[in-house]
């Protein structure tokens, strides 16, 4: 699952740059949640690299009207080309999600404890998504949304949950956005991988509240759990 996470655009610029040249434009959200708007990553009609501004929570172009009644932010890999929802997308509308980190709560006995999970020697890391353009029959306005393709977790990952965001590498996500690339090799980048070391780092209840948007959501609040890189479970 992935339901929430840190953009930090000085970090995420650096990742940024090195994939297609171009800067994170801001604004930093420490705490960023579903419904929220946030940079992402595409190309264009011109088959061009550019960083547009979308509602994380996917509105299919056909639906009637924008609503959160299904949990449209995230989409199971798994299924996605069987869903009516992200099937199409998936096939013609993939997009790069960067962040800096995301958030998981681990349970412990009666409690859920946050943990924000960030790249342990990199300014960042890239999420696969899809998205889609929906528009408003009564006032004509226009929508762009997305959602973040989930996984099985990492063994090492499954302490705080059993899914994890789909992590690509620097060059699987050169290949996510290419639309010529072919689904059974899309499919090979949806495994329970990890492309960089992350550390797993315990923050406090703080972040719970998604209106809570400053940096101390991701001060530590104990010693991180190093999570080494893997590939994905049956790679070798």
């Amino acid at each position: 699952m992935c339901g929430r996470f840190n953009v930090t655009s000085s970090s995420l610029s650096d990742i940024l740059m090195e994939l297609v040249g171009l800067s994170h434009p801001g604004p930093d959200n420490y705490n960023a949640a579903p419904t929220e708007t946030v940079s992402v990553l595409r190309l264009d009609e011109a088959g061009e690299p550019e960083i547009v501004p979308m509602r994380w929570w996917l509105t299919p172009h056909w639906s009637k009207e924008m609503s959160t009644k299904y949990s449209m932010f995230n989409a199971k890999s798994e299924t996605i080309e069987k869903s009516a929802a992200f099937k199409e997308p998936f096939k013609k509308r993939r997009c790069v999600v960067p962040i800096t980190g995301f958030y998981e709560w681990a349970r412990s006995n009666n409690a859920k404890l946050p943990y924000y999970l960030t790249p342990y020697d990199a300014p960042g890391m890239l999420l696969g998504g899809v998205w889609d353009r929906w528009r408003n029959r009564d006032t004509g306005d226009m929508v762009e949304s997305f959602a973040v393709l989930t996984c099985d977790a990492n063994e090492q990952l499954t302490f705080v949950h059993k899914r994890q965001p789909v992590m690509l590498s620097m060059a699987e996500a050169h290949r996510w956005l290419d639309p010529a690339t072919p689904a059974d090799e899309l499919a090979g980048y949806c495994g329970s991988g990890l492309p960089v070391a992350l550390d797993a780092i315990p923050v406090s209840t703080h972040v719970n509240n998604a209106r809570n948007k400053d940096p101390r959501c991701v001060e530590p609040i104990g010693e991180p759990v190093r999570l080494e890189a893997a590939l994905p479970r049956g790679v070798h």
